[in-house]
């Protein structure tokens, strides 16, 4: 091969390859070589994760807790520091503008009433009984594209998540369940596989009773007839027109409740539920059914 074919072959060749820059160079293979030695740079036996106390178990410490020391907030007592922080209820949000996403994703069937069980199997809200945590915080976030007219049962509510939802001519209650009732809405087949007849829910506790008594955060336990009031000056706070749901067709659907001591929509306490041969096994005892009423 003559030089002038080595030279044109040459040209033609740099002119299919990318320019060189900054971004396209690079060091010849192995020519650096990192001191590290991995995981293995104590002997192997620890394997990444040290050896002093929970570090060595991936074993997080509580909120509050100052690794052996007196916490901060019983250093210093009478001013009362996260005094019970780790008794405290929690309550994971769940924002309007999500509710309406859920909604208009068809993962809700608004037709029918919507509580926290229907809400957790969408698929797009979690929540762990287990962690102090007692279910949904509705909060206002798009409460001015919220546009559903749904009746839905939440755990927490505030007065702008309220008035945006009756607003629409839907309906809102805050209910208690307790953790063991939680855990059952969480997954009601895992429960009913087991064979064991559906519990009460629990009254709430003493520190809880005044607001889900109250007629103004809709608790289960006020009374209807407060509720109406309350539902008219809330209309006349935010200035909107209240709908009047008695002349909906689906009103029988937005008037339904559930019983205080009601788990699932459609289910007594006491009641068993055979997945396997799809029938409901009722007891006809009177002192169970007494027990379970009460």
């Amino acid at each position: 091969m003559g030089s002038r074919q080595i030279t044109e072959k040459s040209l033609s060749m740099l002119r299919s390859l990318p320019r060189i820059s900054l971004g396209n160079i690079r060091n010849n293979p192995k020519s650096k070589q990192s001191s590290k030695r991995g995981r293995g740079q104590h002997g192997g036996d620890k394997h990444g994760a040290g050896n002093k106390g929970s570090g060595q178990r991936q074993n997080y410490m509580r909120l509050g807790y100052e690794t052996g020391n007196n916490p901060f907030y019983l250093r210093v007592p009478q001013e009362h520091y996260y005094r019970g922080h780790h008794l405290r209820r929690e309550y994971p949000p769940l924002s309007l503008h999500q509710l309406q996403t859920i909604i208009d994703t068809d993962r809700l069937d608004i037709t029918k009433p919507i509580d926290i069980a229907s809400i957790i199997k969408s698929g797009l809200y979690k929540f762990f009984p287990d962690q102090k945590q007692f279910g949904v915080q509705l909060t206002d976030e798009g409460a001015d594209f919220f546009a559903a007219k749904i009746n839905i049962e939440v755990q927490w509510a505030s007065e702008q998540v309220i008035a945006a939802i009756e607003k629409n001519g839907g309906v809102i209650t805050t209910a208690y369940y307790d953790p063991h009732s939680l855990m059952l809405l969480k997954n009601p087949k895992k429960f009913f596989e087991s064979g064991q007849a559906i519990p009460r829910r629990m009254i709430p506790p003493p520190d809880a009773i005044e607001y889900y008594t109250s007629a103004e955060t809709r608790g289960y336990l006020a009374d209807p007839e407060e509720i109406s009031k309350e539902r008219l000056k809330l209309a006349q706070k935010y200035g909107y027109s209240l709908p009047n749901i008695e002349n909906e067709p689906n009103y029988n659907m937005l008037n339904e409740r559930k019983d205080p001591r009601q788990i699932f929509y459609g289910l007594e306490p006491g009641w068993v539920i055979n997945l396997k041969e799809k029938c409901i096994l009722k007891p006809k005892d009177q002192e169970l059914l007494q027990f379970y009423s009460t």
